[in-house]
């Protein structure tokens, strides 16, 4: 029996749970998010939590239990707390601004970049090298930091580029090491 899987999902006061079929809603005072029920994954909501129950013991059912149950919990983590995920921007030059629903990145190129905000999240600045990303659904925070990493992703010999906030980047030594 998966480990996961087998965790109930509690329920805070004033996120609702509703079930229409294979469908799922939560909603919180965030917001509302939807997801729909794999095969052979039943969905009890009683006394405050949620658990997850699987039909039977093939290898599909099994990995999908631990997975569904991941999704639903930050379903609710979303919509009582939100998620966010923090990117810095390293190198001379380098600086981000929002302009309404634009991402405007200068990142050493002959052109400033502009990305646009996907619906659903917010982002903010700070210092003029920090990038914050706030929303309530965990995969779309996630997605749209590694879009805006992938744009200058962190260069190993100087450090330059967008790296996240809690990321290491490995250094390397360059021409003049290697010679002495």
């Amino acid at each position: 029996m998966s480990r996961i899987g087998r965790k109930t999902i509690a329920i805070p006061s004033g996120v609702k749970v509703e079930q229409k079929g294979t469908e799922i809603h939560v909603q919180g005072p965030k917001g509302s998010l939807t997801a729909s029920l794999p095969d052979n994954i039943r969905l009890e909501v009683g006394d405050g939590e949620m658990r997850l129950d699987r039909a039977d013991q093939r290898k599909p059912t099994r990995a999908a239990h631990g997975l569904a149950r991941s999704l639903f919990a930050n379903m609710v983590t979303g919509v009582t707390d939100g998620f966010a995920r923090e990117l810095e921007i390293q190198g001379v030059g380098y600086r981000a601004e929002v302009a309404g629903k634009t991402l405007k990145l200068a990142l050493g190129f002959s052109h400033p970049v502009e990305v646009p905000v996907p619906e659903g999240l917010s982002v903010s600045i700070q210092e003029n090298n920090r990038v914050r990303i706030e929303g309530i659904d965990k995969q779309s925070v996630g997605q749209f930091a590694a879009e805006i990493r992938r744009l200058r992703p962190p260069e190993p010999y100087k450090g330059k580029g967008i790296r996240y906030v809690d990321e290491h980047v490995r250094r390397k030594v360059g021409k003049a090491g290697a010679a002495a």
